[in-house]
């Protein structure tokens, strides 16, 4: 479809106040989107359906989902040139000395209840409220797009729920058939044109924990299991340590269990904590704010991928066998924001360790604003 018809689709349903999803992954070309045809609110029930999904970071909330029968699917490619629009003008008002006071001290408690011995890692947020003068998100997510072409970025629209946009850096679970790969990803520090930094023991102790933990949560449920060396990766004008974990799951008549991959793994150590469930209540006991979907999930569930085992000419007779796999891709809903008129709500935080110092990771937080802030 050509990128103008699919971006007036896009708007017209939003226009409708229709749910919709158009997002595209990384380092690719294609745009894709799925435009549900009512505003019903639809659930994962067992991770058996097929469709886009959008979880929270409490996982004692439902996750919703788009239902591929019951959405319009398009796809375009899209280039940067392709975005003639000049920037949206930004008003922030929320880098108050209160909303750092506040933030400060929150994680000033962490760090206490870590040397108490109650928890090895939390991961404390805030958000902030940013002025938005663009009125059509669609050119937001143009921005993004844009911006940010080694990201998952998406646009998220259901008028029971809101509008969310975001380009994160980081992998939940991708399954393709039996096999499955994810990352851990942890520690951060401001790209200054070199990927050959020095990363301090407290980074390096953070991804230590959150592989860690990722790994012991998979056990029992994978076949084999592949970890790679930490690495670091560039994520917008950031920086962060990577570990890739991948390897084979086991079958029951060719029925994988999602449902109780992503139970493990969601949320992860690098958005929540360690040990999980110690630090998920520490963290909706003294946030005082409600995370909603930031630090949760979202991406394509049991879509369906056909390829044709043999183009050659030659062997037309071979043509008609294609190789079917199921394939879920999910990503970690980070640098995101949640729209509302003319505000957006900027969500960010950080991994918080025994060594970590208050008012450094309160600038870490005010870095990590600014990929949502270089598009507004």
């Amino acid at each position: 479809m050509h990128s103008t018809v699919f971006f007036e689709e896009l708007t017209s349903h939003l226009n409708l106040q229709l749910p919709f999803v158009v997002y595209r992954k990384p380092e690719q070309s294609t745009v894709r989107a799925l435009l549900q045809e009512t505003s019903e609110e639809h659930h994962v029930n067992n991770f058996t359906e097929q469709g886009f999904v959008f979880a929270p970071f409490d996982d004692t909330s439902p996750a919703l989902l788009f239902p591929l029968e019951l959405s319009k699917s398009l796809e375009t490619e899209y280039s940067k040139s392709m975005n003639r629009v000049e920037k949206v003008s930004k008003d922030s008002n929320d880098k108050t000395t209160s909303g750092k006071e506040n933030h400060i001290q929150l994680v000033a408690k962490g760090v206490n209840e870590i040397r108490l011995g109650e928890l090895e890692k939390v991961v404390l947020s805030r958000h902030e409220c940013v002025g938005v003068s663009e009125e059509n998100p669609i050119q937001i997510f143009k921005s993004l797009l844009d911006t940010y072409p080694s990201a998952f970025v998406y646009c998220w629209f259901h008028p029971h729920v809101g509008l969310w946009l975001g380009a994160t850096p980081e992998s939940l679970l991708k399954v393709e058939n039996n096999r499955f790969s994810t990352m851990a990803l942890a520690g951060t520090q401001l790209y200054q044109d070199n990927l050959n930094v020095h990363w301090e023991e407290k980074e390096k102790y953070e991804q230590e924990v959150v592989t860690t933990a990722i790994v012991e949560s998979l056990e029992g449920k994978v076949e084999t299991l592949v970890i790679s060396k930490s690495e670091t990766v560039k994520a917008g004008n950031l920086l962060h340590l990577r570990t890739q974990i991948s390897g084979t799951l086991p079958t029951m008549e060719r029925v994988i269990d999602i449902a109780a991959l992503v139970k493990a793994i969601h949320p992860t150590p690098a958005v929540c904590g360690f040990p999980k469930e110690a630090a998920k209540r520490f963290i909706l006991q003294n946030e005082n704010y409600n995370r909603e979907f930031y630090t949760g999930y979202l991406g394509e569930l049991n879509f369906q991928e056909i390829k044709n085992r043999n183009v050659n000419r030659r062997n037309v007779e071979n043509r008609a066998y294609t190789s079917v796999k199921r394939v879920s891709d999910l990503y970690v809903n980070l640098r995101c924001m949640k729209v509302n008129g003319n505000q957006a709500f900027i969500f960010v935080g950080g991994g918080i360790t025994k060594d970590s110092n208050p008012e450094a990771e309160w600038e870490e937080t005010v870095n990590k604003t600014q990929t949502m802030k270089n598009v507004l």
